[in-house]
């Protein structure tokens, strides 16, 4: 059965993870060149919304295996 500390510790983890996706993102979007939202939502501009996914996917997979071990 799953015990309080179990739960806890879950939460923490994955609070953890969330926000440093978030502060990774933020940099990357910071290191590119242009405004990333900018080209997505108004120019509609699909290259760059696949990239930014596939950013995303990387930086979670990286983070997921750090948090793991």
């Amino acid at each position: 059965m799953l015990s309080t500390a179990i739960i806890i510790a879950t939460l923490f983890y994955a609070l953890l993870g969330i926000v440093v996706f978030v502060a990774s993102f933020i940099l990357v979007d910071k290191l590119t060149p242009g405004e990333l939202w900018k080209e997505i939502i108004e120019r509609q501009n699909m290259a760059v919304a696949i990239l930014a996914g596939a950013v995303a996917l990387g930086l979670s997979m990286i983070i997921a295996a750090a948090i793991h071990g």
